[in-house]
């Protein structure tokens, strides 16, 4: 039976039992107006600890100081910045980020080998230690804290992405709460983002790991907005146990449970990273079923949401469903031509494998609709995938030729 999961209002990162965040300015971004650049969330006790990470050959120091800390399966902190990325600076970016990691450690009165960190921002330029030294004291960590938090990580996104769910387990109310950042450089496989999430859920620390990569394959590794993956993707879960009872492991009904809330957390994160995508007007759903797998499923759907042409057809308010046709052939997966339909916000286009009658100026008008679904039946197997993305407008370029200056 599927866990009943529910929406907490104006929840966050802070949300579950245990944790508590906070932001402050330090002068990493340009000012303006409720701008923050560095944060933290801490739990109260030690927490089992989940990691996936960006597989870009190009690592940020702070994630390989993340993954390490990751891998022995406990932590405490996380420690975040924005408006710059502590990538390609040579040895002193790990050595910045293990610093920053003992300054967020001496902040919250833990062991610094339990502090992870996330950085995100301009590529090539060094960490601003003194900045970091002078501010990282003022973060006032509260269970309030959580918006904070989440507008410390932004960079070019346009709104803090904040998600938490309250469910049952095995008779007890645990809290699933997050954050997230990213709207340009995604593409799956991860994106430039960063992605936090807590639980006062008790997780056997394999099993998370298990959980969070299963959930970042359904959610995150599945949108994308400009086809470019980065170099400091980081999605982390700590989870504390507050909310009390057994340890959830595989296998059970509670685990089926916690992998379900998990995934639907992630993939509101990441549905809000693929809206906010720079410049973006719609945000983009494309679904494929009836493939002969999962897997080719995937393949196909993010074939499509990533198309350039399929981007470019969604701003344009254009049916030109051959485009559709074009990135489903591009994506190697097995079908038959004539099995293909198609759906535009549930209007059939393409039935077949070939155009129907249907009414064009009904599906420009659909168009213009905030989301646009594009659904794809390619055959009569068990493989289904949905994949997000966005439009692609004069704005992403406007916005991606400036970045720098």
């Amino acid at each position: 039976m599927s866990a009943v999961i529910q929406l907490i209002h104006r929840g966050g990162i802070a949300s579950a039992q245990g944790f508590t965040a906070g932001g402050v300015y330090a002068g990493i971004k340009t000012a303006s107006d409720d701008v923050f650049d560095l944060g933290m969330v801490v739990s109260d006790v030690p927490a089992a600890v989940g990691g996936v990470f960006s597989q870009n050959k190009v690592l940020s120091p702070s994630v390989t100081l993340s993954k390490r800390r990751v891998a022995d399966g406990s932590a405490r902190a996380i420690v975040a910045n924005s408006g710059c990325a502590n990538c390609s600076v040579g040895p002193q970016g790990l050595t910045d980020a293990e610093e920053m990691t003992a300054l967020a450690a001496a902040h919250a009165d833990v062991d610094p080998e339990e502090v992870l960190i996330g950085s995100t921002g301009l590529i090539g330029v060094e960490l601003p230690m003194a900045l970091v030294r002078q501010n990282l004291g003022n973060i006032a960590l509260s269970d309030d804290g959580g918006n904070r938090f989440a507008r410390s990580i932004m960079t070019t996104d346009t709104h803090p992405k904040e998600v938490a769910v309250s469910t049952q387990i095995d008779g007890r109310e645990i809290v699933i709460g997050g954050c997230a950042k990213g709207s340009g450089m995604i593409h799956p496989n991860m994106a430039t983002m960063l992605s936090f999430v807590t639980t006062d859920a008790a997780v056997e620390p394999s099993f998370l790991q298990q959980c969070l990569k299963s959930a970042a394959d359904t959610s995150f590794n599945m949108i994308d907005v400009d086809g470019d993956q980065s170099t400091n993707d980081t999605l982390i879960v700590l989870a504390n146990g507050r909310a009390g009872g057994d340890e959830i492991t595989g296998g059970t009904p509670a685990g089926d449970d916690f992998q379900e809330a998990l995934t639907y957390v992630c993939v509101e994160l990441a549905k809000e990273m693929a809206r906010d995508g720079e410049g973006a007007t719609h945000l983009v759903e494309v679904t494929v079923e009836g493939a002969d797998s999962l897997h080719e499923a995937r393949l196909a759907a993010r074939k499509i949401v990533s198309s350039l042409l399929v981007k470019a057809m969604i701003y344009g308010r254009d049916p030109n469903w051959g485009r559709v046709m074009m990135a489903l052939g591009n994506s190697g997966i097995e079908f038959e031509e004539s099995n293909v339909d198609v759906f535009v916000n549930e209007i059939h286009i393409v039935h077949e494998g070939m155009s129907i009658a249907y009414l064009k100026d009904a599906v420009v008008s659909s168009m213009s609709e905030e989301e646009v679904r594009i659904r794809v039946r390619v055959g009569s197997g068990e493989g289904s995938a949905t994949a997000w993305g966005c439009d692609l407008t004069e704005g992403y370029v406007i916005e991606n030729s400036a970045y720098s200056t």
